[in-house]
């Protein structure tokens, strides 16, 4: 298992990351005490949760499955949606961040989280409300650092801005979807965080299932699976040629003797600021695949056709600036 920094910070996080979004929706107590056995013993200390998964059950599983080697885990979980039916029960205010954490604690049996996400966007919270509460939190030992999640790109910016410019508790990682056909951080995120200083952790990097190999292209629909639930799979995200990128996946895949997903996941993890892709299992045994991305390199030229056939079109307008320097070079030849 590879240990990657998280963004300038001086934590040190597994390139795979446990999700545990099934805990309590599909996956019971017995089953997640084993999936998370199985993950500390193949070098992963990274673990990802929210409140709001199974309605807290997931982070209850977690905090019991980790009883005894707390001290190996970078426990992370997030904040924002509803707990409740009161005005208060959901966001990044600093009432309802103060009472989740509370929560969340008790929840995971642990006096301090490792890593504190916001989840989503709140319109109605001023920024600086929400950073000032989590660097009250960071200062009481509670949370040890901070990220967001699916921020736009010009959102990320200003929080950063705000952390610098107040002497605030700095986000210091990113969280967003990202996969071989859902791309589309690499247009702004990927350039911010690189120029920023943050880490990505790449969610859905196996685009809920469509690139683990149990579809073939043209399917977006099997029994027994999320897709035919209707639950968290991507499909209104997914690239226009994403059958052309399932096709040349599994035919790498074939080629290297690896599965589908072990060469998705390995994909993303080579990708220019990311520190960890989330790998969630309903079973220990889909588990035990996933954890086979970790500790090998796709070779250029897999790498390159994967990267090749997924690539979104170019937009404005990065598409009319990418070759200015070299018209500028060409002009002073002249």
């Amino acid at each position: 298992m590879e240990y990657r920094r998280l963004g300038l910070s001086g934590l040190k996080v597994s390139e795979l990351c446990l999700g545990t979004m099934t805990f309590g929706h599909g996956t019971d107590a017995q089953e997640a005490q084993r999936m998370v056995g199985l993950a500390l013993d193949a070098g992963v200390n990274m673990f990802d949760t929210a409140n709001s998964y199974g309605e807290g059950q997931s982070e209850e599983m977690l905090g019991r499955a980790l009883q005894g080697r707390r001290l190996e885990a970078v426990l992370a979980t997030k904040v924002f949606n509803p707990t409740g039916s009161g005005p208060n029960d959901s966001g990044s205010s600093r009432q309802h961040i103060l009472r989740a954490v509370e929560d969340s604690l008790r929840r995971l049996q642990t006096d301090y989280i490792d890593l504190y996400y916001i989840h989503h966007v709140d319109d109605e919270t001023p920024l600086d409300e929400t950073l000032r509460a989590l660097d009250d939190l960071v200062h009481q030992g509670k949370v040890r650092y901070i990220g967001c999640c699916n921020y736009e790109a010009w959102r990320l910016c200003e929080a950063l801005w705000i952390s610098d410019t107040r002497n605030l508790a700095r986000f210091v990682v990113y969280q967003a979807q990202y996969s071989l056909v859902v791309r589309d951080i690499e247009e702004e995120h990927i350039p911010l965080c690189q120029h920023k200083g943050l880490g990505v952790v790449a969610w859905s990097p196996l685009a809920g299932g469509f690139l683990s190999g149990k579809y073939q292209p043209g399917q977006r629909a099997l029994a027994g699976t999320r897709s035919a639930e209707g639950w968290v799979f991507p499909e209104r995200y997914l690239a226009a040629g994403a059958d052309a990128t399932l096709h040349a996946l599994l035919e790498v895949a074939a080629q290297l003797g690896r599965s589908p997903a072990q060469v998705a996941l390995r994909w993303v993890l080579e990708q220019p600021a990311v520190a960890a892709a989330i790998v969630g299992a309903r079973t220990a045994e889909q588990l035990k695949d996933n954890l086979q991305a970790a500790g090998w390199r796709l070779q250029a030229e897999p790498l390159q056709r994967l990267s090749d056939v997924s690539r979104p079109p170019e937009r404005y307008p990065q598409a009319l600036e990418r070759t200015m320097r070299e018209r500028r070079l060409a002009a002073l030849k002249r």
